[in-house]
């Protein structure tokens, strides 16, 4: 046996974060317990045995099992639910039996190396389900800060509740306590967050119990726990709930792997380390029936602990001994305390790490990022919250599916065609520049053909036909397969062009896709060469062969590419209309790495050459920034302390250098970098003549004397800028 991540170097600052754990466990622990209907002092029994066997045999260094939030709010909705009162008799023999049929099925999902499931569930629909119930949890431990008792059901039910609460239960010191209790928690995560305040809250609450104080107020304390380890007994089977228990907890099982595995791979992750993830779910079976051994709920991995033992430096799995052996000792010799604590106390610790446990970063995240994954996240929300927790689930698994059925129902397709001096063939849409060759529809469509879908693909294609098209060429070079639904649709829409003259072709997918075209009665398509490797060949094979006539030729005759604005052609791809401002993103970057500890004119150098900024990006785009950066030449002068002529000359220089480049390597795109410069200077001159003059007059000096300073650019010179 081999504890993670043991090392003598470590072994003091591990053994001391465990205690920190151990004693931040103590409310928490308990917190959870009520959560789930147990007496507080079984949380801390949940702290001891599983927290021991977990740090024996987890292949993770730095994680941390125990009670918390999740299992313990599915078993206390689990109780309310069946109508079991929590704390009763009842409950304490019920749960037990749950963390048992956790263990079992935790262990079924080892057996069967369930854990690779973990993947198909979707990150909004575990944080909508564990913000459902969190949140319902929460609403059901208000009344106990109020002064009345917990709450039971969903939504409606607890919010009865806790209206009747404040009608005929409410105590003003009851609520006092437990509301600046909740505010100094809840303030100290943000201005002190390694500091552990729950602990010094337990004590406060403890000292105002002991003077006294909270009797003279009628506030609720906790009852007197009797020291001593827990004892070992088998759970009592009540096989009348029998069939409930064992939904209920195979709902628990699949949320302890889900949520255990996912953050225990987060953390293992970040700190380089690899978890073997079928033996974690066999500690964590192992580790919940030890659980059911001592009474306790369901147990399972604990972020907001595994975050503090990061903060104080733990690095093995010494702390979830050292924290295994500091709760036996407080079970031994240090449970009169508890007999003090302050119900409405406590219940703000458990509030305060619930609300801890509701996901609104991921809710922001999602509500900036995909509205569609929001109202997935939503959906399970407000279905554990209004439904319970298993309506809540079934809410979210269908939103999720529904999501996957529309995203790939409608996958992103375009058509393409071709841009002046750039070999391959680009989006229409996407690039403004692109024009689509004449007598030939190239459509590229980016996922796989099935029947959901095909009714768009083949729409489109009809839609996109003229009276002069000779052939359709689809880069299916994202289809990897297609359904029978697609190929009868494919094959009717295949004869419908032939009747009109038009060629249908494949082109650019793997070679597995010719193999279910034979499969589905489609093998006429690779027999007589319509599935072919490139669009190139396809197009060829049509007798549309390159130099390409585009459909915007002036001479129909003419086979050449059409000239376009060419400045924006890999930012353009990459930003689509957002091109400018990330241009003019690009330019003020460069404006930023301006540095005083360098010379000006090697600043200038660095800055025209844009070093780390321009690497890769094509000859064009580098034109472009630099006419960006004449729109700040005023700027660059003060910041660099230097003449704008002096500038003005050094930019001219490296668009000249750029010109002769692009006049030897690609003559259509000089001619078209031309024709742009001369429609960004008519565009200048008309809206703003004043900036326009100054231009001109900047650059006459800057090229009279670049005529001089450089004398094998003078022809060039004269030929480029006619002057």
């Amino acid at each position: 046996m081999k504890i993670q991540g043991f090392s003598l170097k470590t072994l003091p600052k591990d053994i001391f974060t465990g205690i920190i754990i151990a004693l931040v466990s103590i409310p928490i622990s308990m917190g959870y317990a009520q959560v789930s209907g147990l007496p507080p002092v079984y949380g801390l029994y949940g702290s001891v045995f599983p927290i021991l066997v977990f740090g024996l045999f987890s292949t993770s260094p730095q994680f941390i099992f125990g009670v918390d939030a999740a299992p313990a709010a599915l078993v206390g909705a689990f109780l309310g639910t069946v109508g079991i009162e929590f704390y009763s008799e009842k409950a304490v023999s019920v749960v037990p039996m749950i963390s048992f049929f956790v263990g079992i099925w935790l262990l079924i999902f080892y057996i069967f190396r369930a854990g690779r499931l973990v993947t198909y569930i979707s990150t909004p629909v575990m944080g909508g389900f564990i913000s459902g119930i969190s949140s319902t949890i929460i609403l059901m431990q208000i009344p106990k800060i109020l002064g009345g008792s917990v709450g039971s059901g969903e939504l409606v039910e607890l919010s009865v509740h806790i209206y009747h609460t404040c009608r005929e239960n409410f105590n003003i010191m009851s609520f006092v306590f437990g509301s600046v209790s909740l505010v100094v928690l809840l303030v100290s995560k943000k201005l002190i967050p390694k500091f552990p305040m729950s602990i010094f809250v337990m004590i406060g609450g403890a000292v105002i119990g002991y003077t006294g104080l909270a009797d003279r107020y009628n506030v609720a304390k906790l009852s007197a726990v009797d020291s001593g380890l827990p004892a070992w007994s088998f759970p009592h089977f009540d096989f009348d709930m029998l069939n409930d228990i064992i939904t209920a907890s195979l709902t628990v099982a699949i949320v302890i792997m889900a949520e255990t595995l996912l953050a225990s791979n987060s953390f293992a992750n970040k700190n380089g380390c690899k978890l073997n993830g079928n033996r974690e779910i066999l500690v964590y079976a192992t580790g919940n029936l030890c659980a059911c051994f001592v009474g306790c709920c369901p147990v399972n991995g604990s972020v907001s602990r595994t975050s503090m033992g990061e903060q104080y430096g733990g690095k093995s799995q010494v702390m979830s001994i050292s924290a295994s052996v500091t709760m036996m000792i407080i079970l031994l010799f240090c449970t009169g305390f508890i007999q003090y604590l302050p119900v409405p106390v406590l219940t703000a610790i458990v509030i305060s790490a619930l609300l801890g446990a509701v996901e609104f970063d991921l809710a922001e995240r999602l509500f900036r990022q995909d509205k569609r994954e929001l109202f997935i996240f939503s959906g399970a929300f407000l279905g554990v919250l209004v439904f319970g927790t298993v309506y809540g689930v079934l809410i979210g698994v269908i939103l999720s599916f529904v999501s996957v059925v529309i995203n790939t129902a409608n996958p992103k397709r375009s058509f393409l065609g071709v841009i002046s001096g750039h070999e391959g063939f680009h989006s229409l849409e996407r690039n403004t520049y692109a024009v689509p060759l004449k007598n030939a529809v190239i459509y590229r469509f980016s996922g796989n053909l099935y029947f959901a879908n095909i009714n768009i693909f083949t729409g489109e294609i009809e839609n996109a036909l003229n009276n002069e098209t000779k052939c359709v060429v689809v880069d299916s070079g994202a289809v990897c397969n297609i359904d029978i639904t697609a190929a009868d649709k494919i094959k009717a829409l295949d004869k419908s062009l032939n009747e009109s003259g038009v060629k249908l072709y494949f082109a650019s997918h793997i070679e597995n896709l010719n193999d279910r075209f034979r499969q589905l009665g489609l093998a006429y398509f690779v027999e007589q060469g319509r599935c072919r490797r490139t669009i190139i060949s396809a197009l060829a094979d049509s007798g549309i062969e390159p130099p390409y006539i585009t459909e915007n030729s002036d001479n129909p005759d003419k086979k050449i590419l059409a000239y376009g604005n060419q400045e924006r052609l890999e930012f353009e791809w990459a930003f689509g209309s957002d091109a400018d401002a990330e241009i003019e993103k690009y330019t003020e970057k460069i404006l930023g790495n301006i540095s005083v500890d360098k010379s000006a004119e090697q600043q200038l150098n660095d800055i025209l050459k844009a070093k780390g900024i321009w690497k890769g990006i094509s000859e064009l785009d580098q034109e472009e920034l630099l006419v960006h950066l004449q729109n700040h030449i005023h700027e660059l002068a003060e910041n660099l302390n230097t003449s704008e002529q002096k500038i003005q000359e050094a930019v001219e220089l490296r668009k000249i250098k750029l010109a002769v480049r692009l006049e030897e390597n690609n003559p259509s795109a000089f001619s078209a970098l031309i024709e742009h410069n001369r429609r960004f200077e008519s565009d200048l001159k008309e809206k703003n003549p004043e900036m326009y003059a100054e231009f001109l007059r900047h650059r006459k000096e800057a090229l009279a004397h670049l005529r001089i300073s450089n004398p094998e650019y003078a022809g060039f010179i004269e030929e480029f800028y006619n002057f």
